[in-house]
């Protein structure tokens, strides 16, 4: 059994608003992730890796990653594949709205469809003030909402910042936890430590009832994000985005991770796979992550059982 925390979704409808977001406003910071993701979006965009480095030397970042989202789009996935994948590979549960993720309306639709596998979340911004809470509040108690996703470096706020407060504010009232973007950007346009672990301090402090999950494990300030999970039992950690055999090595940065994880932390470790960012089938993710050097009483917690509790499932 497993239950994935950051599922994305491989759908048509997922390319749409990021299609929008670069035709319309360029973004160039975010088209830096060209250079650290770049080959295995092009690699699904059926670009030999030649063609990937030739079009980086002579095209336009921006306009780049367009064309690579586009061919992306026209070869994704449908719902009825994107659900064997997870079958096939063991997954019982799958939040999906906490990674890639289509608009609130497609991600709890989906959720409706297939109710025994996911679970859906939502990426509401602060910026939208009430009308966003608002819109949360209608989505948790019509559409069937479970969580929160609060994406920091994409809306270029701190944790902390006053904005998220009503966010917040409202997960309480309505028992639905909040997962916070926890670890560097490669966006060059903005703050690198948007996502760094120390700003959810105040947040668990202002909000002692809050459910935080630290997603993508606080890396590089991996000590710091363990540091605040010891000092507030309402905070759990993910591991999204990086892969998991390199969890395990010397030298990574996640040492302190994998101590605690197997001890104190061992009922506050989530499973997060966030397959499409690192263009890694699921179920090798999910074999890298039950190789890793866990008791045998902690692999299934970290797996499913410490999921299964936070979300009530079971």
């Amino acid at each position: 059994m497993v239950i994935d925390i950051e599922c994305d979704i491989p759908t048509r409808e997922t390319y749409e608003p990021e299609l929008e977001s670069l035709a319309t406003q360029g973004n160039a910071g975010m088209a830096n992730y060209l250079n650290v993701f770049g080959p295995k979006w092009a690699a699904e965009a059926g670009m030999s890796p030649e063609e990937f480095e030739e079009a980086k030397r002579t095209e336009d970042p921006v306009k780049l990653r367009l064309k690579i989202t586009e061919r992306r789009m026209e070869r994704a996935m449908s719902e009825a594949d994107f659900v064997a994948m997870l079958k096939e590979a063991g997954v019982s549960k799958a939040c999906i709205g906490t990674g890639r993720a289509a608009s609130l309306e497609h991600t709890c639709a989906l959720a409706a469809k297939y109710p025994d596998l996911f679970i859906p979340w939502a990426r509401i911004s602060p910026h939208e003030g009430v009308d966003g809470v608002r819109r949360l509040e209608r989505a948790v108690k019509e559409l069937g909402l479970r969580g929160l996703e609060a994406s920091t470096f994409r809306e270029r706020l701190y944790a902390n910042d006053k904005k998220y407060y009503p966010l917040y504010t409202k997960c309480v009232e309505l028992g639905i936890p909040v997962r916070i973007y926890t670890t560097m950007n490669y966006a060059s346009d903005r703050a690198m430590d948007l996502g760094r672990p120390i700003y959810l301090d105040e947040v668990a402090r202002d909000f002692p009832e809050l459910v935080i999950i630290a997603g993508l494990a606080g890396w590089p300030w991996v000590p710091e994000l363990v540091g605040l999970a010891r000092r507030h039992r309402s905070v759990y950690i993910d591991f999204a985005a990086h892969r998991p055999k390199y969890l395990a090595q010397p030298g990574s940065g996640f040492e302190m991770l994998l101590q605690f994880g197997n001890t104190l932390l061992q009922d506050r470790i989530l499973f997060a796979s966030s397959w499409m960012t690192l263009g890694m089938p699921m179920k090798d993710i999910i074999a890298e992550t039950e190789a890793l050097p866990l008791k045998d009483s902690v692999r299934p917690k970290w797996m499913y059982r410490n999921a299964a509790g936070l979300l009530k499932e079971g």
